[in-house]
C-alpha cells in the first residue's frame, strides 16, 4: 500500500461464471476490443484488481455482480438458485483477501420473501455488507407494498441496499431515434433516480424509517433538485402524504456515491445538498478508471475531515466495518 488517503469504493463489480448472458443486451454496444479487456478485469481478483486499488490507495471494496443479473432473469426459481449461486461464488473469492473485499449480495427480487431471506443468509452466513440490485425486475418496481416484508427484513438486518441502473422497461417516445440517450449516458440515470423517488413518494420510508438506500453516479442527479421537490410536491401532492418534506429523505434513508462522476463542482454541490456523512466514494470499476477517480477525490476542493469522511470515513459507518478493514 502507499500513503495516499485511505479509500473504501462501494460500486466495484465482477463477473460471475455463467452470468455473461445476462450482459449483452448493453455490452454489446461497446466497441469489440474493449470489451475483451472488461471480460479480462471483471474475470479477475487478484492481479489485476489488486494492483488498481494499490497503485491508487484503495484499501477496501465491495464487490457486486455486475448487472442487469438476476434482475434479467425471467424464471422465479431460476433466480433464486443463480442469485445462491452467486453468492457463494463472490464469498470464495472474497475469503482469499477477507481484508480488502467485501460483498454486497445479487438478490431473487422476483420473489420479495427469497429475496429477504437470500438477504438474511448472504448477511449473516457469508459476512455479506448489503445488497446491490440492478434496478425493477422486469417492469416491477420496488414501492409496491408486496416488498414490504422484504424492506422489514432489510432494516433489521440494518444494511444498505445499493441501486443499480438497469435499461427501462420500455423507451418513451422522447428516446426514438437517439439510441445514444439510452444506457448509461442519460436513460439509466432517469430509470433509477425515478425509481429512487417511487420509493420516497411511495411511502417505503415512512414505513420503514431506518432504511438506508445507495444512489451512484452523484445520486443520478437527484440531490440538485431537493428543493424544486419540496416546492411542487406542495403544489401538486396528488394526495399523497408523507412524513417529512421530500427534501428530508435524502442523507436519511437515500445516500450517494460519486461512482462515475468525476466533477469537482458536482461533488461540491452534492455535499452541500446532502452533507458530508451521505456522500461516498467510489469507482465504478471496471467500466470507469480507478487513475481517474482517486486524482478526481484527492484534488477536490474539501477540507480534510470531509475528504476522510467521503473517502472513507462514511461507508466505514454505514457499512460496520471492523478494524481489519
Amino acid at each position: 500500500m502507499n500513503n495516499r488517503i485511505k479509500k473504501i469504493a462501494l460500486e466495484e463489480h465482477f463477473m460471475a461464471p455463467g452470468f455473461e448472458t445476462y450482459s449483452k443486451a448493453f455490452i454489446q454496444h461497446i466497441p469489440k476490443e474493449q470489451q475483451e479487456k472488461l471480460k479480462m478485469q471483471l474475470g479477475d481478483f487478484d492481479e489485476i484488481r489488486l494492483a488498481e486499488m494499490d497503485k491508487n490507495g484503495i484499501d477496501y471494496v465491495v464487490l457486486s455482480q455486475t448487472g442487469p443479473a438476476i434482475q434479467a432473469e425471467s424464471s422465479i426459481q431460476l433466480g433464486i438458485s443463480r442469485a445462491k449461486e452467486n453468492n457463494d461464488f463472490l464469498a470464495g473469492k472474497i475469503a482469499k483477501h477477507p481484508t480488502r473485499f467485501c460483498g454486497f449480495a445479487a438478490l431473487p427480487m422476483q420473489d420479495p420473501k427469497a429475496a429477504a431471506d437470500e438477504l438474511e443468509r448472504a448477511v449473516l452466513q457469508l459476512g455479506f455488507k448489503g445488497a446491490l440490485v440492478n434496478g425493477h425486475t422486469h417492469g416491477t418496481y420496488y414501492d409496491d407494498p408486496k416488498f414490504d416484508a422484504f424492506w422489514e427484513r432489510l432494516q433489521a438486518l440494518d444494511v444498505p441496499f445499493y441501486l443499480h441502473p438497469i435499461d427501462m422497461p420500455a423507451l418513451p417516445p422522447s428516446f426514438a431515434g437517439h439510441p445514444e440517450l439510452n444506457g448509461a449516458t442519460w436513460g439509466w440515470g432517469v430509470e433509477t433516480g425515478t425509481h429512487a423517488l417511487r420509493l420516497l413518494f411511495g411511502g417505503v420510508f415512512d414505513r420503514f424509517p431506518n432504511l438506508k438506500v445507495i444512489v451512484g453516479h452523484m445520486g443520478e442527479g437527484l440531490p440538485f433538485l431537493r428543493w424544486r421537490l419540496d416546492s411542487r410536491f406542495a403544489a401538486y401532492p396528488h394526495g399523497i402524504q408523507l412524513a417529512h418534506k421530500p427534501s428530508e429523505y435524502f442523507g436519511r434513508n437515500l445516500i450517494i456515491t460519486t461512482s462515475g462522476v468525476c466533477s469537482h463542482a458536482a461533488l461540491t454541490g452534492a455535499i452541500g445538498e446532502m452533507g458530508a456523512q451521505a456522500v461516498l466514494f467510489s469507482v465504478d470499476y471496471p467500466y470507469e478508471s480507478s487513475d481517474t477517480a482517486a486524482e478526481f477525490i484527492e484534488t477536490a476542493p474539501l477540507d480534510e475531515a470531509t475528504r476522510a469522511l467521503v473517502c472513507h470515513g462514511n461507508a466505514a459507518r454505514i457499512l460496520k466495518l471492523d478494524s481489519a478493514a
